[in-house]
């Protein structure tokens, strides 16, 4: 169960930056594309290398979705 808390809140606190970064570009443009999809293979490695069930994978995306929204808001205050 910590292994779990460790990957939602790596999830959260690595799409922080990213949804700051991601704010400011064009909707679909390839930089926005990249802002949100960056830190993917780390959170997959973090989630493979815990063993982390595959079940959990809904919940650690919308702790990713919810960095994301953050990091926009952070940037956009």
């Amino acid at each position: 169960m910590v292994e779990l808390t460790l990957v939602l809140v790596g999830a959260l606190l690595l799409n922080i930056p990213c949804g700051m970064r991601r704010a400011g570009k064009r909707k679909f443009s390839w930089q926005w594309f990249l802002w949100v999809h960056m830190p993917i293979p780390l959170i997959v490695a973090a989630r493979i290398l815990w063993h982390i069930d595959i079940a959990f994978i809904p919940l650690i995306i919308l702790a990713a979705l919810v960095g994301q929204y953050v990091g926009g808001w952070l940037s956009n205050r």
